[in-house]
This record gives structure tokens, sequence and C-alpha cells, in this order.
């Protein structure tokens, strides 16, 4: 793991789309109201643009995954999930139909409003059985995971950024989607992240060290099936257990957590970080996005800082 600050790689997941595409003729490029001209030049005959017209999109690839073929589905995250729902549902979930929805610019990663921010997409996804939930944000692992969900079971639904990603890992090691990965160690508090908030965790517990803090990261890439075991253990040896999701506190890591800590009679208490009930805004930028809703590596520190029961002033975080 490289420590902050953190270097960003443009827009890897087509690269290594492409890379198993080409190795499994069976795979299709799906894509609606959002283009990879990557992979639209690389493999004309495979890829499908629908365009506005995402219930369609996910009906065609039930259809298509029904004759055999592995359809990777492609739009922003509210058009891939919150608009086709029923479609996903009936058509690909209730089956267990071997569709991969990709769904970009998630949360408060862009700055165009509620129609597009996927706040309420993880909770979503969860809900529906069959479907397998996985939220990425950093450069190495959006490369790998195409291949990651290549050979899984049923439906799955993949979240991550079409921005520059952070690198965050200096050599990458074989994609895990079984397992919560470990970052930092320490006995104070524990932070479980998922997607972008990877990045903001990893600031934080490096601003938590300067003070004297030891702080638990772990990155939590599989939010359906989860990893329990590890979140329990993982509690189990701290003080206090925050989640940090760029997604609403409802339904989402959060309200994983939640459950496997309750279901496990843990007593260590959990503070959820991420949206609050609430949509948000359009902005021109999506600092002012991440500074008004609180999804900031500053604000994550505080409510580290507030959950150990510390009043005084919290430690600094280099922007």
């Amino acid at each position: 793991m490289l420590e902050p600050p953190f270097a960003t790689r443009p827009d890897p997941y087509p690269e290594g789309f492409l890379q198993v595409a080409r190795e499994r003729r069976e795979i299709l490029c799906l894509t609606a109201h959002l283009d990879l001209p990557t992979v639209q030049r690389a493999l004309p005959g495979r890829y499908i643009r629908t365009g506005m017209a995402e219930a369609h999109m996910m009906g065609l690839a039930g259809a298509l995954a029904r004759a055999g073929h592995l359809p990777y589905v492609h739009t922003y995250g509210t058009f891939a999930t919150r608009r086709p729902y029923d479609q996903i549902a009936h058509a690909i979930a209730y089956p267990g139909l071997p569709v991969r929805v990709i769904g970009f610019m998630p949360g408060l990663s862009t700055p165009e409003g509620p129609a597009r921010q996927a706040t309420d997409d993880l909770a979503l996804m969860r809900a529906l059985p069959n479907m397998t939930v996985i939220d990425v944000g950093e450069a190495t692992e959006a490369a790998q995971v195409a291949r990651a969900i290549v050979d899984l079971p049923g439906p799955v639904y993949v979240r991550l950024p079409r921005a520059d990603l952070p690198v965050l890992f200096g050599e990458p090691r074989p994609l895990s989607l079984a397992t919560a990965r470990i970052l930092t160690e320490g006995e104070d508090a524990a932070v479980l992240a998922c997607g972008t908030m990877v990045r903001t965790a990893l600031l934080t517990a490096a601003a938590l060290r300067t003070a004297g803090v030891r702080t638990t990261v772990v990155e939590v890439l599989t939010l359906k099936p989860l990893d329990s075991a590890t979140v329990r253990r993982v509690a189990a040896r701290c003080r206090t257990v925050v989640t940090a999701e760029n997604h609403s506190v409802i339904g989402g890591l959060g309200s994983a957590t939640a459950e496997a800590l309750a279901e496990a009679g843990s007593g260590t208490p959990l503070h959820r970080f991420g949206v609050q009930d609430t949509f948000a805004e359009s902005s021109r930028h999506t600092g002012h996005l991440t500074a008004k809703y609180g999804l900031s590596a500053r604000h994550l520190t505080h409510t580290v800082w507030r959950a150990l029961g510390r009043l005084d002033p919290p430690p600094t975080v280099e922007p």
C-alpha cells in the first residue's frame, strides 16, 4: 500500500474489460446513455448501444444471457439501477442470469444532481435476491474487476467512478472479492470503507496517526455477500467502528455492517458515515458537494475523533 498523497490513473476499467473480452468470445458490451469508445473500436461486432432505453437494455441483456452470451451492461449508476429496477428484478435477478451491470459515477462523484447521483444504488441492488454487489474506487482494482466477476454465478452489480481513480496499492495483487482487505492495523478505531471512500479512510488514518490514534482501515469491496467474519473480528478488537461510503447511510455498507454486528451480538459502537437521509443538489464542482454533505477526509477524521470520545480539536487533514 502506498502512502498519501496518491497518484491517479484515468479510466482504467475499459482496458481490463477488453483484455477479458478478447479471451471470452461470449462476452458482449451493452451501453445506454454512456459510451466506451475504446471498446467500440476494438470489438465493433460485440458492442451494442441501446440509447436512452435502460429498461429495454436490461430486458435485452437477460434475453442474451439466456441465449448463452455473457452481457456486461454499462451506464450511469442511477440509470443502471433505479430507472430499470423492475426489469433487473424480473428479467435478470429472478432467473439468476449471468448479467454484469456496471454503474458509473457513484454517489456524489457527479455534480449533476439527484437524477444522476447514485446514492441509493447499493441499497437497491443489495435487496435483490441472487445479486452480488461490489463497490470499486481504486485504479488497479478497477482494471481487474471485469475479469474478477466473469465467472461469478448469477447477476453482479459493480459501481465505480469513470474519471481519474487513485492508485492506492503499489503492487497490484489478484482481486479478491470474497474477503474484505485490511489495509492498516490499529486497536483504537476501525474504519470500514468501500469505493471512493477507501482513499478518504486512508487519509483519515494518516491524520489520526499523527495524534497517536491507531486505526484499522478495512476495504470492503463486496457488500453482498458481506465478509461478516472479518467485520466482526475487526470490531471485536477496536473501541469503535465507523463505516464510510459515498452512498446513503441507509441500505449500503453502514446497514450491512450494522446487520452483521447485531446478529453477532457485538457491543462495539457503530457510526455510519455517508450521505444522510437527503437528496443532494447540483453543483459545478464535486468538491463543493463533498464539503457540503460531509464526505471529506476532514469530516471523516472528525467523526472518528468524536466516536472515540475525544473533545479536544481533531488533527488536521492535509488537502
